[in-house]
């Protein structure tokens, strides 16, 4: 069994996102489609946002998959910084932002979800997605704070690390799950 992580495509817009439910550009769901091409899966799981869900629809039915979408892989909630241009708040919060890419437990942004809520919430659709694949390949598509926190959960990094791996639009990741280092 694998587990394959896929980062929505580009929506066109440049901010933290969160959960806010954009669709996905042309380029994004170019890039989508790409992305999978000659790859296989047995199920097809998704975040309940747009930017994933969609795509994850038209995958599932032009390849006859199971698909369930699952909004608790939705992107991390980002408060009052949801939606907000990160040039922006480098130059209005800019000690506040780097203390969040420092360490973004202790210095979350104002009225964010907690990270132990994030680590929890996909933690345990990590779990089910786990236990439904019964051995199968499934596809999991998702977010990329999401991507970046279960890899720091599998690879026994700090959270203070996310900020630092690389989680381009429409990427595919393998994911060995459950986590065996917790962080």
């Amino acid at each position: 069994m694998s587990i394959d992580l896929l980062r929505h495509g580009d929506t066109g817009q440049r901010s933290y996102r969160g959960q806010l439910d954009d669709p996905l550009s042309e380029l994004g769901w170019t890039q989508l489609r790409a992305a999978v091409a000659g790859h296989d899966w047995a199920l097809v799981v998704s975040s309940s946002l747009r930017r994933c869900a969609d795509f994850a629809r038209e995958l599932a039915a032009a390849r006859e998959l199971p698909l369930r979408i699952d909004p608790r892989l939705a992107e991390y909630h980002f408060g009052a910084w949801q939606g907000v241009p990160i040039e922006t708040l480098a130059q209005t919060q800019g000690d506040a932002l780097a203390k969040f890419w420092a360490d973004p437990v202790a210095h979350p942004p104002p009225g964010a979800e907690t990270f132990a809520q994030f680590q929890a919430r996909l933690g345990a659709a990590l779990d089910d997605v786990a236990a439904e694949a019964q051995g199968r390949d499934v596809l999991v598509v998702t977010h990329g704070g999401a991507i970046r926190l279960l890899r720091c959960e599998v690879e026994g990094r700090g959270y203070g690390d996310m900020a630092n791996i690389e989680v381009p639009h429409a990427s595919l990741r393998r994911l060995a799950w459950p986590a065996k280092v917790g962080v």
